[in-house]
């Protein structure tokens, strides 16, 4: 009997939880089968709900009562932080779920002995099952996810079991606003600052194609020389978040020395307030995400540079529509932090003041508590209010430098980046692959001609100094048909060359539509981008409800980091029916 079989892990209830009950051992041994009537439906790797063709799997239910509660202490315990150790991958085994032995035994049942044969083979079939059960119940497998827009992606293996508390950002992190609408109007606001200035900017329209996020603007020089050090903050302006899109477009097009600051105007935030279904795109699955961590035991906090009034306003019209049974969005978070002042309260010690009314007012204090909703002070004082320190929190924000790599390098904080602009790309990578397929054909085609070469070169090469070639027979090749040869091989080369330029071209406008403008335009490094993800964020993904994908319990492991020579092992292109090492 399998282990999954003895736990009642592919039992179906009729009526009842989907729980496990150890009252009577009659059902594990003896399961009824039975056929569900109608299938249920399918999730598809987009989240979307889809209908498959029927299937009729063997599944099981149990004849016996079930006691709810029996799931818990009786059968099941939880690693505790003091009792906790590190796996095999460096990650903590704090939260584990583990199975008491001794229960089962209780009722004559060797845990152990029920898996019958090599721990290879029973894996496989209850893998395979596993995949099958998870299909039936219209629930996408963590790999499926992975392998879609709204995937999870990881950097550095995250163990979310571990976690004891997640924080989150609110601007463009837990909320998206539309980009047009309100950078649109911050672009407005700027252009009238710029005009009061005497700046000629008549004529000018909003176009955020124009710019992308990682862009990095020199304020000091007009034309592009090159980055120079960028430790210098007060020349460089970075665009690490997309409320910098309105700025960037407004220095690409009028480029000056005018501060513009307009997403912190009151006159603009008022306006959003009063009309924010106009700004904010909805997201009805984030706050059941939300709910779902926090009812796995993890603290919520919320911890922005935004007011009170602005956050309060935005998280009930974002949250509180798709709460159950009432709930607020207060509910959720354990603390909440407005105008934290990022990136100084991952990096210093602020004053903090307690929000004690709805009309704002505040009293200073010293220490947060569970509830509590709070101004200013620092990561720091967050720590010890939890008594969590460490990798036991996980940030979760949109901002590259404000939000991840302060929290990381200051204070070791666990990091996720939430970044929209990778459903595009991931998207636009789909469409490409085709064309990419070719493309890698071409430059493989080309290398293997180049090869041949190169070798030619260097037979003549030893030819004009009268020394052998590197074979009998390349010493043995006729003069003419070397050259021939030579100069047959170039031409195909040069050839390529003019296939190849173009494709690549198209390929890095078709995996970004505004990385063509930008490439040719010398502005933007889009490694430079990705090099700062993989270094400060150990998750990333396109929004904070892709959570709900997968589980509170998840061990995201990262892919495995090779050097050159171990992937070109497993690398191989087949070209004209043979195989050549890329």
């Amino acid at each position: 009997m399998y282990a999954a079989e003895v736990l009642g892990k592919f039992c179906v209830y009729k009526e009842t939880p989907l729980s496990v009950s150890m009252a009577s051992t009659h059902c594990l041994r003896n399961p009824v089968p039975v056929r569900p009537q109608t299938p249920p439906p399918k999730h598809s790797s987009t989240g979307m709900i889809s209908r498959r063709a029927p299937m009729q799997p063997m599944m099981r239910t149990c004849r016996c009562s079930i006691d709810a509660k029996s799931v818990g202490g009786d059968v099941f315990s939880v690693t505790t932080s003091s009792n906790s150790d590190v796996d095999y991958l460096g990650e903590s085994t704090k939260g584990d779920f583990n199975l008491k032995f001794e229960h089962l035994q209780a009722f004559g049942i060797d845990g152990h002995a029920t898996l019958e044969g090599p721990i290879e083979k029973v894996a496989k079939v209850e893998a395979q099952e596993a995949e099958d059960l998870l299909r039936d119940l219209g629930i996408p497998s963590p790999f499926s996810s992975r392998h879609s827009p709204r995937g999870i992606f990881c950097s550095r293996t995250l163990n979310l079991r571990s976690i004891s508390a997640i924080g989150y950002d609110m601007d463009y992190t837990l909320m998206h606003y539309n980009v047009m609408a309100w950078e649109g109007r911050a672009y407005d606001y700027c252009m009238e600052n710029l005009r009061t200035m005497g700046f000629p900017v008549d004529g000018l329209a909003f176009d955020p194609d124009l710019v992308i996020r990682g862009l990095v603007i020199d304020k000091e020089r007009d034309i592009w020389e090159g980055i120079g050090d960028l430790r210098k903050e007060g020349r460089w302006e970075f665009m690490n978040t997309l409320f910098s899109v309105s700025e960037a477009v407004a220095y690409m097009q009028a480029v000056g020395r005018a501060l513009f600051r307009a997403h912190v105007e009151g006159q603009l935030k008022s306006e959003i307030m009063s009309k924010p279904e106009l700004f904010v795109e909805p997201d009805p699955e984030l706050p059941l995400a939300l709910l779902d961590q926090k009812e796995a035991g993890k603290k919520l906090l919320l911890i922005t540079n935004s007011d009170y009034h602005y956050t309060d306003k935005m998280m009930q019209h974002s949250f509180n529509r798709f709460l159950p049974n009432d709930m607020s969005w207060r509910d959720l978070f354990d603390i909440v932090i407005v105008s934290a002042r990022k990136p100084e309260f991952f990096q210093m010690s602020h004053p903090m003041y307690e929000v004690v009314t709805g009309e704002g007012l505040m009293r200073p204090c010293f220490k947060a508590s569970t509830g509590g909703l709070y101004s200013g002070g620092s990561a720091q004082m967050v720590e010890n209010s939890l008594d969590f320190h460490g990798d036991e929190i996980l940030y979760v924000g949109d901002h590259i430098y404000t939000d991840v790599s302060q929290s990381k390098v200051h204070l070791r904080w666990r990091t996720a980046l939430i970044c929209r602009e990778l459903e595009e790309e991931y998207g636009a990578l789909i469409h490409s692959q085709g064309h990419r397929a070719s493309l890698i054909e071409l430059v493989n085609q080309k290398e293997v001609v180049g090869d041949l070469f190169n070798q030619l070169r260097l037979a003549l090469q030893r030819r004009i100094k009268e020394r052998p070639a590197q074979t009998l027979a390349a010493t043995n090749l006729d003069n003419q048909e070397l050259i021939e040869s030579m100069q047959k091989l170039l031409i195909v080369m040069q050839r390529l060359d003019e296939k190849i330029a173009p494709m690549l071209e198209a390929d890095g406008e078709l995996f970004n539509k505004r990385w063509g403008f930008l490439s040719r335009a010398g502005l933007w490094d889009k490694s430079h981008l990705m090099r700062q993800i993989e270094k400060y964020a150990d998750i990333y993904t396109s929004r904070v409800s892709n959570f709900l994908h997968y589980t509170p319990f998840m061990y995201f492991r990262s892919q495995e980091q090779t050097l050159a020579h171990d992937s070109n092992l497993y690398s191989h292109s087949q070209i004209n029916g043979k195989v050549f090492d890329n």
